[in-house]
């Protein structure tokens, strides 16, 4: 009997080491996202990663904050201060359109653009798309407005329309910019318009283009470099719309690509910005800059570098030395 007890003892005490050994592996699992996760945010770092070093790309781009993703598996093939802090400019207005696609039930209903709301984008020096005040203009023509000439009307009407206020839209767009894991963001506006606390930084800006162009109207309007509103009471005959990338872009092509789409950006406090698209050899990718030096009568260092690093991609086959 005694041997028998001891053989159950050590049985029992077999499975007691099992069962300890198994919840310290359950321990270490459940431990191992969140350290992940404070590390990204000390490191300043969204949940992209980089690509293998044999994909990495070593080029000089001259804007201070650059972010090159290739968008099939979310990998960064090239940053220059992609963590470091940014002033977005009309960046911005990529969350602004993107939210306001989400909250807005039929793009064709009609939005008022009040008077009220033109004379503080006026004394700010705000980009403008056209519109005039009291001029009742459809929702879907309003995104391109903000997106392609970089509208601020537009962007404050419908952030009205959608949430009685700009603050309580912005707080609309933070709550976006949570979800997509954009940890280094915060947005007080809808237009980009300088403001101590509206800031991010280029991987935020390319995570949350990547997940926008997932979005198959905003991809539409993104990739757009022209469009004609319909008819209003006080444009009859519509405005036509030019993009601004466009305009900075005399060819988007590229030996075995294409820039598809993009927005610019600029004040005196962020300098030029662009978030662009680009397809090179059946792959797509997105370029993010921030900081380039001049304004919109001098060189656009900002457009030089997406070329520059769009060309800079290896052919599909090729490898990085």
């Amino acid at each position: 009997m005694t041997r028998k007890r001891r053989k159950r003892r050590r049985g029992m005490k077999r499975l007691g080491n099992l069962a300890a050994v198994f919840l310290l592996l359950v321990l270490l699992l459940l431990l191992l996202p969140a350290s992940r996760q404070m590390e990204g945010l000390v490191s300043g770092k969204t949940g992209l990663d980089s690509a293998a070093p044999g994909e990495v790309l070593q080029i000089d781009v001259k804007s201070p904050n650059a972010v090159l993703l290739r968008r099939e598996d979310g990998r960064i093939l090239f940053q220059k201060g992609g963590g470091e802090k940014i002033y977005p400019a009309s960046l911005t207005k990529i969350m602004t359109v993107l939210t306001a696609i989400e909250q807005l039930p039929d793009l064709d209903e009609e939005i008022l653009l009040p008077a009220e709301l033109f004379d503080p984008l006026y004394a700010q020096g705000a980009s403008m798309a056209g519109f005039q005040p009291g001029e009742q203009v459809k929702a879907r023509d309003l995104l391109y407005g903000a997106m392609l000439p970089s509208g601020a009307e537009c962007c404050v009407g419908v952030a009205e329309k959608i949430a009685g206020s700009e603050e309580e839209f912005a707080a609309l767009m933070n709550k976006k910019a949570e979800k997509l894991g954009m940890k280094h963001t915060h947005f007080t506006n809808t237009t980009g318009l300088p403001d101590e606390n509206h800031y991010s930084t280029a991987e935020d800006i390319a995570c949350l283009l990547d997940n926008a162009l997932k979005n198959n109207t905003f991809r539409e309007i993104f990739t757009s470099s022209r469009y004609s509103t319909g008819g209003t009471n006080l444009h009859p005959e519509g405005i036509t719309f030019y993009s601004t990338l466009s305009q900075s872009l005399e060819d988007p092509t590229f030996p075995g690509g294409v820039i598809e789409g993009g927005k610019t950006g600029y004040t005196q406090e962020a300098g030029l910005c662009l978030a662009s698209l680009a397809e090179k050899d059946g792959r797509e990718y997105i370029f993010v800059s921030a900081k380039g030096e001049g304004n919109h009568q001098t060189e656009p260092v900002h457009v030089e570098d997406a070329l520059y690093a769009y060309k800079a991609i290896p052919a599909s086959g090729e490898g990085t030395d």
